[in-house]
């Protein structure tokens, strides 16, 4: 990947945000945000240009799937990190990557190539 490629970070932990944030500086990505809060998130989808996501499931209680809504939409593929499992998540977006949180640069790179490839099918 290089720079040219722009990744949207939700993520309501400041400092799981900020581990996400160096992994993707570190893969050559630019990231957009972070948004902690869902309102946050769902400005900076709608609104930014961005060539991929990294969505935590749940901030603050709040579920992130009205986000994912707007990047299906607009055709932006992106990953769902969570520290909770599989569980709904499936069910509501059935064949996005999900990753379990803590996760290594490794994982993450495999589930955004994963992403990808789900966007071009």
């Amino acid at each position: 990947m290089t720079d040219a490629y722009r990744v949207l970070v939700v993520e309501d932990e400041m400092m799981v945000a900020m581990l996400v944030e160096d992994m993707l500086v570190e893969m050559g990505y630019r990231v957009v945000g972070p948004a902690y809060r869902l309102s946050d998130g769902l400005r900076l989808a709608q609104s930014e240009t961005i060539d991929f996501a990294v969505l935590d499931v749940n901030l603050n209680g709040a579920r992130s799937f009205p986000i994912a809504a707007v990047l299906v939409d607009r055709g932006i593929p992106f990953v769902f990190a969570t520290g909770y499992g599989y569980s709904g998540v499936e069910l509501e977006y059935p064949g996005v990557p999900v990753i379990s949180k803590p996760f290594t640069l490794g994982r993450l790179n495999d589930a955004l190539t994963k992403a990808e490839e789900v966007r071009e099918t």
